[in-house]
């Protein structure tokens, strides 16, 4: 059995086709499934899936590179965090990829968000979803004063570097792995794969996005984190019995799922 720690089933292609998406989560032995936040204006389709869905769970919060999305604030976040579908604050971080002409120090805006998501999961205690891409130096910096070790939290689709893995696992963070793992090319990647402890282990698919071998450059979905799972057993040399059930169990201690709705 598999578990999909971070998905987007409420966009378009995916939610259209919902009652097919969970059939083949079932068929492919995939019993549970977080679905993230990006902003506050798709939240309620986030929400509305996990409320119909037991095998469902759902996070608050504001992805960095939506810059024209409603600015959450911590009060904010904290109120909508109490839905009792809700396990994690995020997705959160920093994102440079795309600066447009405009320097890294443009980007206070986003450390501010970054911040806030922070200090709301302080209040809350849940569990914080982080995004890093080409920002792993401020993200590291900003997790650290703003010790976001206290909650904790994964650092999602992970592709940095080993050292970088090692920092956020020293802030208490768990490293989360997609299918890009499957990728030939990968080899940071890889490393990491093979060198993260396995109780600080997750699996995730980011669908609809960056869809695994052997559907590279196709429609991702909640399915296909199986073969995230079984590439990574082969990196390891582990069995695939030995990384679905680590990383099962890593997604239900570190959310805080309870035991009630851990069945299947």
């Amino acid at each position: 059995m598999f578990v999909d720690s971070h998905c987007h089933i409420n966009f378009e292609g995916l939610a259209d086709r919902l009652p097919e998406v969970l059939d083949k989560m079932r068929q492919q032995k995939v019993t549970h499934a977080l679905c993230v936040s990006v902003d506050l204006e798709t939240l309620p389709s986030v929400l509305d899936i996990a409320e119909r869905h037991e095998h469902i769970f759902a996070s608050v919060g504001v992805h960095p590179d939506h810059e024209d999305a409603t600015e959450p604030s911590v009060a904010q976040l904290v109120e909508l965090a109490r839905h009792p579908k809700v396990c994690a604050i995020g997705e959160t971080g920093l994102d440079y990829y795309r600066l447009e002409g405009r320097s890294i120090a443009d980007m206070e805006w986003q450390r501010e968000r970054f911040r806030n998501h922070i200090r709301a999961a302080h209040e809350t205690g849940k569990p914080l979803i982080i995004h890093t891409r080409s920002s792993a130096e401020d993200t590291l910096r900003i997790m650290e004063e703003e010790r976001a070790s206290v909650p904790g939290g994964v650092m999602h689709c992970f592709t940095e570097t080993w050292e970088v893995a090692q920092a956020a696992l020293a802030q208490n963070f768990h490293i989360s792995l997609s299918g890009i793992v499957t990728f030939k090319k990968a080899e940071d990647v890889h490393d990491v794969a093979r060198r993260v402890p396995l109780e600080r282990l997750l699996i995730e698919t980011d669908s609809p996005y960056l869809a695994p071998v052997p559907y590279r450059g196709k429609p991702n979905e909640p399915a296909y984190v199986s073969y995230v799972g079984r590439h990574i057993a082969q990196l390891r040399e582990e069995t695939d019995e030995a990384v679905a059930k680590a990383t099962t169990d890593n997604f239900f201690r570190l959310f805080k799922i309870p035991p009630g709705a851990q069945a299947v």
